[in-house]
Order: structure tokens, then C-alpha cells, then sequence
């Protein structure tokens, strides 16, 4: 046991683990605000009063949704950077950071929209109609009050969708980023003696990023809940 211990110090020495969960966060937060804007846009013009509008904010929402994150990815990198030549950073390793954080942002994008507009749903309908009786157009009237309460009505739902996109950024070795997934695989391919260390380790590190996740959603859920 000491042994296999030894040999797993070794390994951990060798390779920076907390530098690739360090990728995996930045790809978290820099998604998960470009996601949330995204998504934002979206879920106004699913409550649009404008059929158009409300059909390609479906349309988006229905086919992101029923799309693999890999072949999102997969796309970016062989399609819009090697056909098209699109480059964002002469950085080839931040180039490809960015191209990852698009395709996270576009995909859970639709989720966000989702979540917020399940936020919109609690709303109670008079206040929309109070908005329009003051003489409020759409757009300010989902600006001034009708987000405002349906974001905390949504709280739950988002912090479920960080989460899961927290565990997605593992998908970004498909955009040849570097994170802990990609590490991973190579401690494994020439260290398979320690493979139960090695997976242990990770699933752990998941699990310090994501619980205090779920915590902070649950208390501001509660924090923040519309009182009826």
C-alpha cells in the first residue's frame, strides 16, 4: 500500500493536476457568463410578442439542445478554425481556450434560456399586464420587472445548468485544451498502475468545485424566493 502510494506522490509530482482543474474553472466562468448573455437573449425572444422571434428562439433552443457538445466543439475547431481560418489569439493553446469557451457558451446557452423562461412562468401575469396599462413597451417591461423576478425564480434551474456545465468543460479536450480530462488520459496511458488513484483524484476535485455550487444555489434560492 505504501508503495502505491509512493508511486501516485511520484505521478502527482510529475504532472500539474491543479493547473488543469484551474483550466477547467476559467472554462466554467468565462461559459458561464458568455452563456448566460447568450441564453438571456434567447429567452427574450422566446417570450416575444413576435411570432418570428419566438420561432427561431425555439428553433435555436431545439437544435442546440438535441446536438452533442463534442460535435459543437468538433465543429469550431475543424470547420470555423481549419476550414475558415478564424483565429482569435496568435496563442495557439489560447486560441483553441477560446474556441471551447464559444462552444460552451453556445450550447448551454439553450439551457439558460430554458431556466429563465420556467423564471418567467412564475411570474404572475398581472404583472405584465400592469407594465402595459403604465404604458411600458416589451422591452422595458422585461427589463424593469418582468426578469428581474423571473431570475429568482430561476435560481434553482441555473445553478443546476452551472453545474452541469462545470462537468461539461471535460468536453473541451475535444478543442485540444488542455484540461484535467486530457490530463487524465495521459497519467493513465503511461501510469495504468495507479488508475484507481488517478480517477479518484479527479472524481474529488469535481466534487470540491461542484458541492459548494449546489450550496450557494440553495441558500439564494431560498434567499431570494418571490414571496407570494
Amino acid at each position: 500500500m505504501s508503495d502505491y502510494l509512493s508511486d501516485f506522490a511520484s505521478l502527482l509530482s510529475q504532472y500539474d493536476v491543479l493547473g488543469a482543474f484551474w483550466v477547467n474553472i476559467q472554462l466554467t466562468f468565462w461559459a458561464a457568463i458568455g452563456s448566460m448573455v447568450l441564453g438571456s437573449v434567447l429567452a427574450l425572444m422566446r417570450i416575444s410578442p413576435a411570432a418570428s422571434m419566438r420561432a427561431v428562439g425555439a428553433g435555436y433552443v431545439t437544435l442546440v439542445r438535441n446536438t452533442p457538445l463534442t460535435i459543437i466543439l468538433v465543429f469550431l475547431v475543424l470547420g470555423v478554425w481549419s476550414q475558415l481560418t478564424i483565429s482569435f489569439s496568435d496563442d495557439f493553446n489560447r486560441n483553441f481556450f477560446i474556441y471551447a469557451v464559444i462552444g460552451l457558451s453556445i450550447y448551454h446557452a439553450a439551457f439558460v434560456c430554458e431556466a429563465i423562461r420556467s423564471g418567467v412562468n412564475t411570474v404572475p401575469a398581472g404583472q405584465a399586464e400592469a407594465a402595459r396599462a403604465i404604458g411600458l413597451s416589451f422591452l422595458p417591461a422585461a427589463r424593469l420587472i418582468i426578469f428581474p423576478q423571473a431570475l429568482r425564480g430561476a435560481i434553482t434551474p441555473l445553478g443546476n445548468t452551472l453545474i452541469a456545465l462545470t462537468k461539461n468543460t471535460t468536453v473541451a479536450a475535444a478543442a485540444s485544451v488542455t484540461e484535467i480530462s486530457a490530463l487524465m488520459k495521459t497519467m493513465i496511458e503511461f501510469r495504468p498502475d495507479v488508475i484507481i488513484a488517478v480517477f479518484l483524484t479527479v472524481a474529488l476535485g469535481f466534487v470540491i468545485i461542484v458541492i459548494p455550487v449546489g450550496l450557494l444555489t440553495t441558500w439564494l434560492s431560498q434567499k431570494l424566493a418571490v414571496k407570494r
